[in-house]
């Protein structure tokens, strides 16, 4: 019986130790994946006052303001910026329709000030990224979790496309 009883603990501490072997090496393929990758969140950024400047714009060119909430610090809110921006199709909707804008959410600045303007912040419910899509006017039209956009460890074009495209300006 104490054998039987040693050799699970030598196998639980196996797996213990090849878990925990696993996750340092994705969380530094995270890193690594999240050093090559554009940063486009400013931190020090007052969102209340650039989203103004970009209400101003959006009303003379008819656009609404496609807002992704997150940071630098997130690894999703990197992968799916990238993956629109690399996506001609998807970059050419944005373009067409939306001025598109990243405000940062992080411990050092999390721009209370405008969450204020829009009953909190949805990241606290929905996660990161998430998107928030005004009206040319500052209204908020849709919040967007995108969790449901994923697809595998990326986004979906589909998905990103139905999206994009059914809460366009046109």
């Amino acid at each position: 019986m104490k054998k039987l009883i040693l050799c699970l603990l030598l196998i639980g501490q196996a797996n213990f130790a090849q878990t925990t072997d696993e996750k340092t090496e994705a969380k530094k393929k995270v890193e690594q994946e999240k050093a090559v990758l554009a940063k486009p969140y400013h931190e020090e950024e007052d969102a209340s006052l650039k989203v103004k400047e970009l209400l101003a714009v959006a009303q003379k060119e008819h656009k609404k303001v496609l807002i992704q909430v997150g940071g630098n610090w997130c690894i999703w809110c990197l992968r799916l910026n990238d993956f629109i921006h690399k996506n001609e199709a998807l970059k050419q909707l944005v373009d067409a329709n939306y001025l598109y804008y990243h405000l940062n959410w992080s411990p050092k600045n999390k721009n209370e000030k405008f969450f204020s303007q829009y009953e909190g912040n949805p990241g606290e419910k929905h996660g990161y990224p998430v998107f928030m899509i005004l009206e040319a006017s500052g209204k908020l039209l849709k919040v967007q979790e995108t969790g449901s956009l994923e697809e595998g460890k990326g986004y979906s074009f589909e998905k990103v496309k139905t999206f994009l495209a059914s809460n366009a300006s046109n």
